[in-house]
């Protein structure tokens, strides 16, 4: 076989049929390059789940190019010595001698230097192509950042509305106002939630089952549950899960989107981010659905805009401020928080029903909504002080959906603060009453989250007021949270040493 003019790298989170790079190929002259290398399920000590999701969603990629009749030189797991990406293309990379290199903008950093290292290190030329799956290229985020001290979504999400025209209306936001937040948290009567459908469900074919099987085979002392293993791995089986949403789920979602309950891991929420994450869906694709679901009178309006502002907004946004400071942003923390990460995080054995339940699922599923991650486990590592970089590789690791350009942001500005307020303006800090406003885990808890001392106290209750009075100094002026820290009055310097002293002992129990 002669040497491809081109060798185009495909990562297990480009699975694209139709992206620029495969399109751009000759067929007859140029390759596809794609590997299973057991270091990228070890960078973080990676759920099973979300290793399989990778491997099963490649491996149908693979044959999908192969009928399209495209040359697939795939390296599969075990079938080759080299454990990690950079050392799989060198090796290939000396032995398919292609004329040049090209690769999708990687969504990770350390994996666009350890690409840039091997095409360096066989002495070819390494060309990033754009990536189209995003509505946003990079430069274009720059252009709009670059005069900006801080970054806020809102901002850049009435920017991108206006320029892709999604729910305007004769130049005007649909319904007349931008976001429609505020309508969306409600939290669900004592009753708990109506019965759900079922979400749509794909059962493994042999090629996802082999996946599961091997990621069984050589990672069996990673966390969590292999089976049932059910998330789609196709751009159809992803299309399906798109079109169940939009029936069954999206109607509800706005209302609903922040509320938690015991027993029920998905609710309303779409469970869409892996397929699009990994490139299975793009945006366009899936804001289309969603906006023909409210033109249509299928779904309301604030909740179709609450989704939109997810994919619009929040993905486009965190991409960009993921790429314009990197990799700065891993060292970054404004807090100075230093303790390691608790141990429950990795089992769920906390009496604390809201962590364990949300812990417990994670594992189960690897998933869990976007307030269990912010205004459970992400507050609880943030009110314990616990290292940023820690909470980072933690959703990294255990999160099917979890792909580094939107997980860090979104954990280590968002949840933990640590950029200092340059992507939210305060820290999500929280008591145990915002928990027990939304959601009936205090009903199945021991501890009581109006009280901060004593037997009873909420952990989130007592490290709240012990987070406020230890970041008073920081805070207590800024215009956005003087007034929560300005609760602090209420007590005394006595009743805050015995804060301090109950918050000391709930961290020593953490392990």
């Amino acid at each position: 076989m002669s040497a491809p003019r081109i060798l185009a790298v495909v990562l297990g989170d480009q699975l694209e049929r139709q992206s620029s790079l495969v399109t751009g190929l000759d067929r007859a002259r140029d390759g596809v390059w794609m590997a299973e290398v057991a270091g990228e399920a070890q960078t973080v000590w990676s759920h099973r789940a979300r290793i399989a999701l990778f491997l099963a969603a490649m491996r149908h990629m693979r044959d999908d190019l192969d009928a399209a009749g495209y040359t697939v030189h795939y390296r599969p797991l075990g079938e080759h010595a080299e454990s990690t990406l950079e050392a799989a293309l060198a090796a290939d990379l000396a032995a398919l001698r292609p004329a040049r290199v090209q690769v999708t903008e990687p969504g990770e950093h350390r994996v666009r230097q350890a690409l840039e290292r091997a095409a360096e290190a066989a002495d070819l030329p390494l060309e990033i192509v754009s990536d189209d799956h995003f509505l946003f290229d990079l430069a274009a985020f720059d252009r709009w950042a670059s005069d900006r001290k801080a970054m806020r979504l809102e901002h850049f999400y009435r920017a991108a509305r206006r320029s892709t025209g999604v729910l305007m209306d004769d130049g005007q936001p649909a319904g007349g106002q931008w976001n429609f937040d505020a309508a969306n948290r409600k939290a669900f009567a004592k009753a708990g939630p109506p019965p759900l459908p079922e979400p749509a469900t794909f059962p493994p074919d042999a090629l996802t089952a082999g996946a599961v099987a091997d990621v069984r085979a050589h990672f069996p002392n990673h966390p969590g549950a292999l089976e049932p293993f059910d998330w789609p791995v196709t751009p159809d089986q992803a299309r399906a899960a798109l079109a169940d949403f939009i029936d069954n789920r999206l109607p509800a979602f706005g209302d609903f989107q922040d509320a938690m309950w015991t027993g029920e891991p998905f609710l309303y929420h779409s469970r869409l981010a892996a397929a699009l994450n990994l490139k299975l869906l793009t945006p366009g694709e899936v804001m289309a659905s969603a906006e023909a679901a409210y033109r249509e009178g299928r779904a309301p309006l604030a909740a179709v805009e609450g989704f939109i502002r997810q994919i619009l907004g929040w993905r486009e946004f965190v991409r960009g401020l993921y790429w314009r400071f990197m990799p700065d942003w891993l060292d970054w923390n404004a807090l100075g928080a230093e303790a390691p990460l608790p141990d429950l995080y990795w089992s769920g054995d906390t009496a604390m029903t809201c962590l364990r339940e949300t812990v417990s699922q994670t594992l189960q599923y690897g998933y869990a909504h976007h307030i269990q991650r912010l205004m459970v486990t992400g507050l609880f590592a943030l009110l314990a002080g616990v290292a940023p970089r820690r909470v980072h590789e933690w959703y990294l690791a255990v999160y099917v959906d979890a792909v580094e350009w939107v997980e860090l942001p979104n954990t280590m500005g968002m949840s933990q603060f640590a950029d200092g307020g340059l992507m939210a303006s305060k820290p999500y800090a929280a008591s145990g009453r915002y928990i027990q406003r939304m959601s009936n885990y205090c009903q199945h808890c021991p501890f009581d989250p109006s009280r901060a001392t004593g037997p009873q106290a909420c952990p989130f209750t007592t490290l709240y007021w012990d987070f406020l009075a230890r970041h008073r100094e920081r805070f207590a002026h800024h215009p956005r949270t003087a007034l929560q820290w300005k609760n602090l009055e209420r007590y005394s310097g006595q009743q805050l040493r015995a804060i301090r002293d109950q918050a000391e002992r709930v961290r020593a129990s953490l392990g």
